[in-house]
C-alpha cells in the first residue's frame, strides 16, 4: 500500500495458495499498482502430489522471472517462496539464480518461514515475525 500510495506498482506471485483470498479483491481496488497473481492451484480439500506442487512452483518461478525481467513493475513478491524452498518444491540454485539476473530498478521481497541461510546472506533486509498469540491456536479459522 505504502508503494502505491507513491506511484509504484507491485506484483504479487502467490506460490503456495490456490484459492481465493480477501487481498486478491483488495489488489482489484488498488489496480493497477498492486497485481496479484496466483500461482498454486485450488486445492481445498485436496492433495496435490509432489510432482504436481513442484511443476507448479517452476512454473510460478518462471512467470516471476519474466515479471522481473518486463521492469513492468517495482517491486517483485514471492509469497511464500520460503516455504517452497523448505518443502523441496524448488531449488536453492534456482532461487539464488534469480536474484542474480534482477535488475537493479526491482526490489524483490522474499516471504515464508525458514529461509535458508544462503538468502539471508544474500538479501538486503531480513525481517522475522514471530507470532506471540494467535486466534488459529484456538481453533478460529481464517477470517
Amino acid at each position: 500500500m505504502r508503494a502505491a500510495g507513491h506511484g509504484l506498482r507491485t506484483y504479487i506471485g502467490q506460490f503456495l495458495k490456490g484459492w481465493l483470498t480477501g487481498e486478491l479483491e483488495a489488489a482489484r481496488m488498488m489496480s493497477p499498482y498492486v497485481v496479484i497473481e496466483l500461482l498454486g492451484e485450488a486445492s481445498q480439500g485436496l492433495i496435490l502430489s509432489d510432482a504436481h506442487q513442484r511443476a507448479l512452483a517452476c512454473q510460478g518461478l518462471k512467470r516471476v522471472r519474466e515479471i522481473m525481467i518486463g521492469r513492468e513493475f517495482d517491486i517483485v513478491v514471492l509469497e511464500e517462496i520460503n516455504v517452497a524452498l523448505s518443502m523441496g518444491l524448488l531449488s536453492l540454485d534456482e532461487v539464488m539464480a534469480l536474484l542474480e539476473e534482477r535488475p537493479p530498478e526491482v526490489e524483490l521481497v522474499f516471504t515464508g518461514r525458514g529461509a535458508p541461510p544462503q538468502l539471508i546472506s544474500a538479501a538486503d533486509l531480513v525481517t522475522e515475525m514471530a507470532a506471540v498469540k494467535h486466534p488459529y491456536d484456538r481453533g478460529v479459522e481464517a477470517r
